[in-house]
């Protein structure tokens, strides 16, 4: 779901099936994102952006996520793209990344003020902070690059180590209203989408490990193993 956080308040009035106050079966809980649950989404993000970058975000914030379906939740990354006043030209995005199994939360602020543009993709190139698979190590390179939102959204991402690729991933995405036929649909044509996720990732996690790829302990774990 591509949510413009503004219209949260009024956007699932469109669907008796979708809520963002109350548990139902498509239902945008407050305490699955960032920030203090007791504070607007968009506050939490403007104060961290602001805090990030110096600069607040002078226009409208949309939310790139997996929302909690049937109960649901599993969300390994979203993305807050923070747009200037013309509602058009990104200022920043904000990537928050939760990582399996230790549910952790780690969130990376991106100034599209200072990145440069290819091919009409915003590109970014920073180091690892955050521990996130157990089968890739800290010392990697990201390479990221982002459109900016139309009626296309496309997500490039890219880890490098010692100047190697080691993951590429993209994700394509072309934009649909939200209304009350299309929020049906959702739930018609993906009624697991959460459950779907999570067993992906642990398949492909089975799989690393079958063919014995290395298993990477959190950091915290390894650091705590040598006191």
């Amino acid at each position: 779901m591509f949510l413009n956080l503004d219209e949260l308040p009024r956007l699932f009035g469109k669907s008796w099936l979708w809520s963002a106050k109350r548990p139902n079966l498509a239902w945008f809980k407050r305490d699955d994102y960032f920030g203090n649950p007791e504070q607007s989404l968009k506050t939490s993000i403007e104060e961290l952006v602001l805090q990030k970058t110096g600069q607040l975000p002078a226009g409208p914030i949309c939310l790139l996520t997996n929302m909690r379906y049937f109960g649901y939740c599993f969300n390994p990354v979203s993305f807050y793209y923070c747009f200037k006043t013309d509602g058009k030209t990104l200022q920043a995005i904000v990537a928050d990344i939760t990582n399996t199994p230790w549910k952790e939360r780690h969130a990376y602020v991106l100034d599209c003020t200072k990145e440069t543009s290819i091919n009409k993709l915003q590109r970014f190139n920073f180091s690892k902070e955050f521990h996130v698979s157990p089968f890739m190590p800290m010392d990697i390179e990201y390479d990221w690059r982002f459109s900016t939102p139309t009626d296309q959204l496309n997500v490039h991402m890219r880890n490098l180590r010692g100047g190697s690729k080691m993951f590429d991933a993209t994700m394509a995405l072309e934009r649909k209203p939200i209304n009350s036929l299309n929020l049906a649909w959702v739930l018609l044509a993906y009624p697991f989408m959460t459950l779907k996720v999570i067993f992906a990732i642990h398949w492909q996690a089975l799989w690393l490990w079958l063919k014995k790829v290395p298993f990477i302990s959190h950091p915290q774990k390894i650091s705590a193993d040598h006191h």
